[in-house]
């Protein structure tokens, strides 16, 4: 039998290295889905409920593998379903190759079913690269091309085929004029680093200040031996952004944790009072959580130009790679003997986890979903994997989770959709399946997709060498930032017809569909029920229903950075009837 375009798709897939396709299908890849029957499921077909948690499959698999993620869908309706989840990818920086069917070609512009202009529809979601496969002879280029930016972007590309194309006999490009080859997958990541005068230069920054206050994201997972050192020669503060959470252990004593909206106390005191800010390999967007602008001498660091120096007036903007980057600067930085800076840090970073236990304690009707993440956070393993949804989840997680050891973590930092935490868990599972995952979302989050995704968990639950896969539902009947944000913002009381949510067992749920299903009403069960559901030998939904009322106040600084007052700074919650 000839080999087929969507053969040879597959193909140059498992070339690159390509496990899994997220996928959902669909007549606009038939040929596709063919050629995953006759190679054997490989790379393995992996089903989704819907495209969009599809794409959100990729995204979670491209974020804690730190390799490209695949997802796949049909022409039409299933291409735009997509959207959200590569739109994701995009504003957080994630490796996603995204492959598309489309109408026969014989058929293009004469308004046939599902035709949809796809190169515009993915134009800018898919900006750094989007290409139509018209003939055979374009696919090894076109689908390289579409890892390799990928990859080296960090961002999400796009690959249209028509379905008859798909069905097509394989034909390669050939030694001639306007067929364009391409070279076998895979490449040599390069390391930049900067000159050395402008490495002496942001050296010489960092050496004139007294209060070094580091920021980190994302982009320095890799520099983390680095950055401790740094901190451990200058003394210096680390906070961290939402998405760079699990770059360093919050068991450092001068590790403030995270900055911002949902931001800590330690934190904010530490972009208060810097002398002197480094960040790498962060676009945090909130410059009113940085230091007020002219106080403080700043450097960045970031491989990428495109997003330097667009939060503070930074002096020296080095592009390079993090860990090479600061490896580099360190050799410059002279050590800080004055420890007094350092050890203001760690006495407000002792003093912020002792009240965040003490607020996690409090009573409330019925469970505090402070202590939830609270309970998690003393019992939860070294290399667990932990996914956040966008919502009142997100603030917990931020604020009450303490990373160690080699834990992951993640959420939409960029776009904060609903509905990603299940799938990206999904997703982990997928990159690591001997690694425990847990999701922590909202019941709002759970009704829009993740109850659906539960199916997929116990669809694909025995690939999985480690069971552990715990979504954790803060159930309150509420879609609760969104009520707290028409309070504190516009002092509007709550709209009950958009935020009341229908009432159901997320645990009995669980249950119909194979899995473990654990529920709680008492803040004095929740260590022993997370205990179950952490031991458990399938996957399991930690149901616990929350006080709506309880609440993290927003960090809203005011313009002077002198004193700000305690109930916009520092954690606070308010609960019913107290």
């Amino acid at each position: 039998m000839a080999e087929t375009v969507g053969d040879f798709l597959l193909a140059r897939l498992r070339d690159w290295g390509v496990e899994h396709v997220f996928a959902y299908p669909g007549d606009g890849i038939n040929g596709l889905v063919a050629a995953f029957g006759k190679a054997d499921n490989q790379p393995r077909f992996v089903q989704a409920r819907h495209e969009e948690m599809a794409a959100f499959h990729a995204v979670g698999y491209a974020k804690f593998r730190g390799t490209v993620g695949v997802c796949m869908a049909t022409s039409g309706p299933g291409a735009i379903h997509l959207l959200n989840g590569l739109y994701d990818a995009k504003l957080d920086h994630v490796p996603v190759v995204a492959i598309v069917g489309q109408t026969a070609r014989s058929a293009m512009g004469g308004s046939y079913q599902q035709e949809v202009d796809l190169k515009s529809l993915f134009k800018d979601v898919a900006s750094e690269y989007v290409v139509e496969v018209n003939v055979a002879e374009q696919l090894p280029n076109a689908l390289d091309r579409a890892m390799r930016i990928a990859e080296t972007q960090r961002a999400p590309t796009a690959l249209i085929v028509p379905g008859d194309l798909q069905e097509s006999e394989y034909s390669p490009p050939q030694h001639e004029f306007k067929h364009v080859p391409s070279s076998p997958p895979g490449w040599a990541a390069p390391v930049s680093v900067p000159g050395e005068d402008d490495i002496a230069r942001a050296a010489e920054v960092i050496n004139s200040g007294e209060k070094l206050a580091i920021l980190i994201g994302q982009g320095a997972r890799n520099a983390t031996e680095e950055v401790r050192e740094l901190a451990d020669v200058t003394g210096a503060g680390v906070a961290k952004a939402l998405l760079g959470m699990d770059v360093l252990s919050d068991e450092l004593s001068y590790v403030t944790g995270s900055t911002g909206l949902l931001g800590t106390r330690p934190s904010y005191e530490l972009m208060r009072d810097c002398d002197t800010l480094l960040i790498v390999g962060s676009s945090f967007p909130y410059s009113q959580f940085l230091p007020e602008f002219g106080k403080a001498r700043a450097v960045e660091i970031d491989s990428d130009a495109r997003f330097i120096g667009m939060r503070y007036p930074t002096e020296v903007n080095l592009v390079g790679e993090a860990k090479a980057t600061v490896r580099a600067m360190l050799a410059h930085i002279r050590r800080t003997e004055d420890r007094s800076w350092r050890r203001t840090i760690e006495s407000n970073v002792e003093r912020w986890w002792d009240t965040m236990e003490k607020q996690s304690m409090v009573d409330a009707d019925p469970v505090n979903p402070m202590r939830v993440v609270h309970e998690l956070s003393s019992r939860i393993p070294d290399n667990a994997i932990v996914t956040a949804d966008s919502g009142s989840a997100t603030n917990w997680y931020a604020r009450n989770l303490r990373f160690r050891g080699r834990m992951r973590g993640s959420l939409s930092g960029t776009l904060a959709t609903m509905g990603c935490g299940v799938p990206y868990a999904i997703g982990a599972k997928f990159a690591y399946p001997d690694r425990p995952a847990i999701a922590l979302v909202g019941d709002g989050a759970m009704q829009m997709n993740g109850m659906a995704e539960l199916i997929t968990i116990a669809r694909y639950r025995e690939l999985w060498s480690d069971p552990r896969c715990v979504i954790c539902v803060l159930h309150n009947n509420d879609l609760n930032q969104v009520t707290w944000e028409l309070r504190a913002m516009g002092g509007s009381p709550k709209f009950t017809e958009s935020q009341d949510l229908p009432e159901l067992s997320y645990a009995d749920f669980a249950r119909m569909v194979g899995l473990v299903g654990v529920s709680v009403d008492s803040p004095d069960d929740l260590g022993a029920a997370w205990d179950q559901v952490l031991g458990a030998e399938v996957p399991a939904v930690l149901d616990v229903r929350c006080d709506p009322n309880v609440r993290r106040s927003r960090h809203t600084p005011p313009s002077s950075r002198s004193s700000p007052p305690p109930n916009r700074c520092c954690a606070a919650i308010r609960i019913r009837g107290t």
